[in-house]
């Protein structure tokens, strides 16, 4: 809930709805950087955390993904600090859950944040994923998968993908906002 003047009607508190501001990933090749990529081509705000030095498996990230370096040149603190300042986590996956993406997972569940896996070759329908952002009120999503190296193709899948989703949740009204769930709603799993 947002906190507003109070009034006798709202006591303060008022629900609103949800506005997806912002991306956040680690800037890795593959999925994190599809996700900096179609947040900057949609005009989103984006960031993040990356490793000390910039560091990816191609070399270091380029400047003009506005992320900030972790002290630790590891990639276990920058994907525990997306999780964490992110108010939930949308996994884009190819192939098993393992390695980094898997870490993500286990962070988002140790975080108590929601965290939404999609299997890139199965997908999401564009209103399960805006009911998703919209039940967890998420309005900085931090989205990662697997890096490119380990699973090519993974960049073009998932900027396909994503692209598809948040046009869709970005035009879910016209204040691009996300509707919020009725009281009535069943609750979803993260």
């Amino acid at each position: 809930m947002d906190r507003v003047k109070p009034n006798s009607k709202n006591g303060g508190l008022v629900e609103r709805p949800t506005r997806l501001e912002k991306l956040v990933s680690g800037g890795q090749t593959g999925v994190d950087r599809a996700a900096l990529d179609v947040g900057l081509a949609l005009g989103l705000a984006v960031g993040g955390w990356c490793p000390k030095g910039r560091r990816a498996e191609d070399g270091a990230i380029p400047e003009r993904y506005p992320l900030t370096e972790t002290p630790e040149r590891g990639y276990r603190a920058r994907t525990r600090r997306n999780v964490e300042d992110a108010d939930g986590t949308l996994i884009l996956n190819l192939g098993a859950l393992d390695g980094g993406t898997a870490l993500t997972a286990r962070h988002a569940r140790k975080a108590n944040k929601p965290c939404l896996i999609v299997a890139l070759d199965a997908g999401i329908e564009p209103a399960a994923f805006r009911a998703w952002l919209a039940d967890h009120r998420i309005a900085v999503l931090n989205v990662a998968g697997p890096r490119e190296g380990k699973r090519p193709g993974a960049h073009a899948a998932a900027a396909a993908r994503l692209t598809a989703l948040l046009r869709s949740a970005l035009a879910g009204d016209s204040a691009n906002t996300l509707s919020s769930p009725s009281s009535s709603a069943p609750e979803r799993s993260s």
